[in-house]
């Protein structure tokens, strides 16, 4: 069998993701790609390849894999349990996992969405140029059991036994997610916005890779001529109001038009605090102007240099290490000494 990562059992909602498929709205088709789109970039570091290459997002669980050769994998995104062959392995962080182990990796302990990356990339046949799995849209579909996926080749295949980690970001817990003002801003009056920004919301159980629903305490958000607006183009990030004056946040495979006035457009690298929000997490919007968007904006090559900057190697409990007698541990020992 080639290199290829075989699924025992995945979680309800396992599918290949990438950055998307930019640039195909004029047909009806949203971007798609990872919820959590600093995950894959996390990921990409962790394995020093290309934040292009695509990987599992798990919503909520993850599964049992097994790998039919050597490989090189990392653990991003929302925090799971993993174990390898029984032992624990830490997030956010890169491992080496042999032929013929058990990966097995449970439930989220906090967020939604947890990504599992291999070196070289999941190598699906990609569709308009993009491996990612855009279900509102029936390309690709959630992983079963029996499913058998190709892998690329390693970028770095003689790196070394140690694997790495990065510092824990946490965007799991809710938060202040900065606000551009839409077109349809202007809408509202001054007083709503004001209240919109003081207000906490949360994320209810309504939601999936479309979009999020969010409740609050008090009056709806009702803006002037909000039935008369013609269906115009929207994008993840925009925030509908719906008829009944309820907040709806747009995420990757949301819908490419509609009718509902938004209040405002959330930036790029704050949207995944509602994608992995739990219902109950404390939700805020704060507006901030064109430049100190532009002034805090991080394109995916940025954020690859910003996150290379803090990889560190991992280090690991002896007890932990099942292959320790074919380290070289002398040399340093001798070193030290001298």
């Amino acid at each position: 069998m080639s290199r290829a990562l075989i699924v025992h059992r995945a979680g309800p909602l396992v599918t290949v993701q990438d950055r998307g498929r930019p640039g195909q709205m004029a047909f009806g088709l949203s971007r798609g790609g990872a919820a959590d789109w600093r995950a894959l970039v996390e990921g990409a570091v962790l394995l020093r390849q290309s934040a292009g290459c695509a990987a599992l997002e798990m919503a909520g669980s993850g599964g049992e894999y097994e790998a039919t050769e050597d490989i090189r994998i990392a653990l991003t995104g929302a925090p799971m349990a993993a174990h390898l062959d029984g032992r624990r392995l830490v997030w956010n962080a890169s491992h080496r996992m042999a032929a013929g182990e058990r990966l097995s990796i449970g439930a989220a302990s906090a967020g939604i969405y947890g990504y599992l990356h291999v070196a070289g990339g999941i190598a699906t046949r990609p569709f308009l140029g993009s491996h990612a799995a855009h279900l509102a849209a029936a390309i690709g579909a959630p992983l079963a059991p029996g499913d058998t996926l190709p892998i690329g080749a390693d970028p770095e295949p003689d790196s070394g036994k140690a694997g790495y980690c990065l510092p824990f970001d946490d965007r799991f817990s809710g938060g202040t997610l900065r606000v551009l003002p839409s077109v349809h801003t202007g809408r509202f009056s001054a007083r709503t916005r004001a209240r919109f920004e003081a207000t906490v919301f949360s994320r209810t159980p309504r939601g999936n890779r479309q979009g999020a629903e969010l409740s609050f305490d008090g009056a709806p958000f009702s803006s002037q001529g909000q039935l008369s607006i013609l269906s115009e183009p929207m994008m993840a990030g925009d925030i509908q109001m719906t008829g009944e004056g309820i907040p709806f946040v747009l995420l990757p495979e949301c819908q490419t038009t509609g009718g509902y006035p938004r209040i405002g457009t959330i930036l790029p690298q704050d949207l995944a605090l509602v994608a992995q929000a739990t219902p109950g997490a404390a939700l805020r919007f704060r507006f901030v102007t064109h430049e100190e968007a532009m002034a805090v904006y991080q394109p995916p090559g940025a954020l690859y240099r910003a996150l290379s900057q803090g990889l560190q190697p991992l280090l690991r409990d002896p007890h932990d290490i099942h292959d320790l007698l074919s380290y070289q541990l002398i040399s340093g020992a001798i070193t030290g000494w001298n």
